[in-house]
């Protein structure tokens, strides 16, 4: 129980994530919507490359030790807050969009001109996860969302190693999006639209000290 307490901010992550899980399973299993094709004559021209499905996959990881970090290792109970309202401003605003304006793609390959462990695994891939409400790409939001907060972190300014590490896997997760056929460019730059918004609303204004004020402290203070 002492734990629970004092890792209670913790929870705000994991309420949101079975809130958004079970939205995000209803709109993909919706019938009967017409859904709006949003690629772009350019995205013919990228490539596809199965090899990309590491940073892609990877991003789950990402994730993973970003939400960790932030809970039980970082001190500092804005730059957690920050990066929660982060990923949920942008997480809410990717279902509200899937919701009033059902998108989809259709670039995936029709067959694999390989056979390998990749390939197997992107059509894995694909058999769990349409091509349908991609605008913005999450995963392409998420990873800058993550990098900006540890970016920002000051507990992580002297290891500039990891945030280069963390930049590096970001710009690779961006592009596994559109070399795996998973998004269109308008998704990857909504995404990225989306993530720089997000950062001045989040770390550049004040908004986020007074969200502070009046949500849990837990071991910030400890």
């Amino acid at each position: 129980m002492r734990i629970l307490k004092k890792y209670k901010h913790g929870w705000i992550i994991l309420i949101y994530a079975v809130i958004y899980m079970n939205i995000f399973g209803y709109l993909e299993t919706r019938t009967n919507i017409d859904f709006h094709i949003i690629q772009t004559p350019f995205d013919k021209y990228i490539p596809f490359c199965e090899y990309f499905i590491i940073p892609y996959i990877f991003w789950f990881v990402y994730m993973l030790i970003a939400v960790l970090f932030f809970i039980f290792v970082n001190p500092d109970k804005k730059e957690y807050y920050q990066m929660v309202f982060s990923l949920g401003t942008g997480m809410t605003l990717f279902l509200i969009i899937s919701y009033f304006y059902p998108n989809g793609l259709d670039l995936r390959p029709t067959e694999m001109i390989r056979d390998n462990i990749f390939t197997d695994t992107v059509q894995l891939l694909y058999r769990h996860d349409s091509p349908t409400n991609v605008l913005p790409s999450i995963h392409v939001y998420n990873s800058l969302a993550i990098h900006i907060a540890f970016a920002r972190s000051k507990m992580l300014e002297k290891d500039r190693w990891l945030i280069g590490a963390s930049f590096l896997l970001t710009c690779l997760i961006i592009l596994s999006t559109v070399f795996l056929k998973q998004h269109s460019l308008i998704d990857v730059f909504a995404g990225i639209g989306l993530a720089v918004i997000s950062y001045f609303v989040f770390y550049r204004s004040r908004l986020i000290d007074s969200i502070c004020q009046r949500l849990p402290d837990s071991h910030f203070e400890s």
